[in-house]
């Protein structure tokens, strides 16, 4: 699990600071209460801390105090509309508010930042994660299926993090592409040199742009991604807007047994139903290939129920594409 507690942001009052490092170091000494009585005079204070605000409503849940705990991480929400620390997830989990909200671009940036340099170790040594295999491994199924040569002209890899699913595709690929919103996370991309491209952006834009350039791909991979994207419909869309004709989308998400629904799990992670993945790829003109039920990753030594897609382009009547 990516950890997504409070980052320090300077209230721009000094003794405001120093009062949320005190509270900080109480609580890591095991004095919650002692360290949520600091944070509410640290926000009185400063009422527009809002990394002071969510770490109070963080120390208030733990402390079993779920009504003080939603009026923390609503003033944090409030202190910050882009919501850098995660404070209408909080609600979500708590049972306030929209129960599936869209994390923000400002959210997930910071949590992939602070992340990048030690992801690889704890995703493939920690978490037993093997979603690039798998995804390829559905691939090689489904060109297997319909006796096609396996190999791409061009690849994106949406999402690609520090190059994990890079690796696994990179050898089937004549030119492959790279996008993510984490500029550290395209910094580890680069060093292993498996992309002739890499881009620092949202996805939604890149895709939107890509279109407009009439670019086309062979193969879409999003490895571990749309865990942190609620509605996959609109992405869908993009993503078949910039398909060849007979590309492949191929993708990983969490799932549960609410087949219709997009449900945000107590990690923080989105998980679709499979009838909610079947109806957003079917509006897309995607005919699905394969959808399997395996493990991509493991959540304190427990594997967590996922799904393995291709989706390949089928809109009817659209101009043969180029990548």
């Amino acid at each position: 699990m990516i950890e997504s507690g409070p980052l320090f942001v300077s209230s721009g009052d000094l003794v405001a600071d120093r009062r949320y490092k005190w509270a900080l170091d109480l609580a890591m000494r095991g004095d919650l209460a002692g360290a949520a009585d600091v944070l509410v005079q640290t926000a009185a204070l400063a009422p527009s801390f809002a990394t002071a605000w969510f770490a109070l409503g963080a120390i208030r849940d733990r402390l079993g105090d779920r009504d003080g705990a939603i009026a923390a991480f609503e003033k944090a929400r409030a202190a910050d509309p882009e919501d850098y620390h995660g404070a209408r997830l909080q609600l979500a989990r708590l049972g306030c508010g929209d129960p599936a909200p869209p994390m923000t671009k400002t959210y997930v940036r910071r949590l992939f930042d602070q992340y990048a340099a030690h992801y690889d170790t704890a995703l493939t040594e920690h978490l037993a994660y093997r979603g690039p295999a798998l995804l390829r491994e559905a691939v090689e199924a489904t060109k297997r299926t319909a006796g096609e040569p396996l190999h791409f002209g061009s690849a994106l890899d949406l999402g690609c993090g520090t190059g994990l699913a890079g690796a696994a595709f990179r050898p089937l690929v004549e030119r492959m592409v790279g996008v993510d919103l984490s500029p550290a996370m395209i910094a580890q991309a680069a060093t292993k040199h498996l992309y002739h491209q890499v881009f620092a952006a949202d996805l939604d834009t890149f895709l939107v742009e890509e279109a407009r350039k009439a670019a086309r791909y062979h193969l879409v991979v999003a490895a571990d991604v749309f865990v942190y994207v609620n509605d996959l419909r609109p992405i869908a869309a993009a993503v078949a807007r910039v398909l060849a004709d007979g590309g492949l989308f191929a993708f990983t998400v969490e799932t549960h047994a609410d087949a219709d629904a997009v449900k945000l799990l107590p990690t923080l992670r989105y998980a679709h139903g499979e009838a909610y993945l079947r109806g957003a790829l079917a509006a897309a003109h995607l005919t699905v290939t394969v959808l399997s039920k395996q493990a991509v990753r493991r959540e304190k030594g427990v594997p967590v129920d996922s799904l393995i897609v291709v989706a390949r382009a089928s809109t009817p009547g659209r101009p043969p594409g180029r990548a």
